[in-house]
């Protein structure tokens, strides 16, 4: 693994404890970056980028979200992006439920870092505590079966932090339990559920709705699902074996493959820092 850049901050990283429970190509930590996934995309176009690869950023100053949004998080907290190869996991192209893989892994991983702590999944991309958001989650593809995983969590910081515009949905880990989550510990016991994860749900794809049933948080209620022009409700049944949210509306049984429970008038687009 590689040495990352040294920084003086309050919550350092020691690659050798994210070395002993994962086999990693690549380890880069930086002071501060626009958005990590620009960095991650760079080693996934580099043919020679021994993988799977972390980067991470002790601050991130051009976050973003599915869709264009802007992403915000407390100082401190983690934002990193890993570069995986789908061949490694038996696998020609990463597959669309790689994303809820990812919701999967990082909300057993808050769940056993605090037993009281209950996290769910929220279709797509986003792992909330209590209806609020803790994380957030992107997945790219970049071709020749290689993909990006963006990810923020809340670990450090407070939602009296946030701009106004998004106090009432997010929390942060401080909110919860009243200190900061190391990011080393999270990422100690999240990398290895991912990586696990894609290598169980590749070889038996039938087994992510079970994966999934126990961590979803819109399952038995009402949802409003927005793909392209259209606005689709129903009740949430949970999702189907390609990891599509299924919805039952008036019109009858809906897999919905690519959407987004956002109206896109609430996308937050950012802000400036004052």
């Amino acid at each position: 693994m590689e040495r990352p850049t040294h920084t003086t901050v309050a919550d350092p990283i020691d690659p050798s404890a994210i070395a002993a429970v994962v086999d990693l190509g690549g380890f880069e930590h930086l002071p501060e970056i626009g958005s990590t996934m620009d960095r991650a995309r760079a080693l996934a176009d580099d043919p020679r980028t021994p993988l799977p690869a972390v980067v991470l950023a002790d601050r991130q100053t051009a976050g973003r979200g599915r869709r264009g949004a802007a992403w915000w998080q407390g100082p401190g907290s983690l934002a990193t992006s890993i570069v995986v190869d789908a061949r490694s996991h038996g696998a020609a192209e990463p597959a669309a439920w790689w994303s809820l893989a990812a919701g999967i892994a990082l909300a057993e991983a808050l769940a056993a870092l605090a037993p009281g702590v209950v996290p769910t999944v929220r279709w797509p991309n986003d792992v909330e505590v209590a209806g609020r958001k803790i994380a957030g989650i992107i997945v790219e593809s970049m071709g020749r079966g290689r993909a990006v995983f963006g990810i923020g969590v809340n670990t450090a910081g407070s939602t009296a932090l946030a701009p106004p515009a998004l106090r009432g949905r997010l929390v942060t880990w401080p909110d919860i339990t009243g200190a900061v989550l190391p990011r080393e510990r999270l990422l100690v016991a999240f990398l290895p559920r991912l990586l696990g994860l894609l290598d169980e749900l590749t070889a038996d794809p039938l087994r992510l709705p079970g994966r999934y049933r126990p961590l979803c948080a819109l399952a038995g209620r009402d949802v409003t699902a927005f793909h392209g022009l259209q606005r689709l409700t129903g009740r949430c049944l949970g999702i189907d074996t390609a990891g599509a949210l299924v919805l039952d509306t008036v019109a009858g049984r809906l897999h919905l493959a690519s959407a987004s429970l956002t109206d896109p008038a609430a996308v937050w687009a950012g802000e400036a820092e004052v």
